[in-house]
């Protein structure tokens, strides 16, 4: 690939980023979504696939996996902030409240610290519904540099 291409298709380099730079999503939590983690992940715990045993639970109702939400900054660091070519170091959550089907899920993702001469970024991380924190946590994201091409 040539380079010019590549820069193209590169999110931020660790220069372009700023200290509480954010950057958010939302998407809608189905229950189609619920049945595909499930499958993918082999997590089928009833809790997220069975309405009957899910009733008898805290919820009272299928909720989603944690990591289905969880996974959604995953996504938002993949592909906005810092976007193509970073990559994962570390995650810590704290799962704050469940989802349920049908639930609007808030991704932020806030960028906490740099450290431009290890090429790390350490991101605040977070997911909320209806203005309600239901995950909490950072991460530690690994970003090119352009000195590097």
């Amino acid at each position: 690939m040539e380079l010019e291409n590549f820069k193209k298709l590169h999110g931020f380099f660790i220069e372009d980023l700023r200290l509480n730079q954010t950057e958010e999503f939302e998407k809608k939590i189905t229950e189609k979504d619920i049945n595909e983690f499930a499958k993918l992940s082999g997590d089928d715990n009833p809790v997220h696939t069975n309405s009957d045993f899910a009733k008898k639970t805290i919820f009272k109702q299928k909720v989603a996996h944690g990591f289905l939400s969880a996974s959604l900054i995953s996504m938002l660091i993949a592909t906005k902030l810092p976007g193509p070519g970073s990559i994962y170091l570390s995650q810590n959550l704290k799962f704050l409240a469940p989802v349920f089907i049908d639930d609007l899920v808030r991704v932020k993702v806030t960028v906490e610290e740099i450290d431009q001469e290890k090429k790390k970024v350490k991101l605040q991380t977070e997911c909320f519904k209806n203005e309600k924190k239901i995950i909490s946590g950072e991460a530690v994201v690994l970003v090119n540099s352009k000195k590097d091409f």
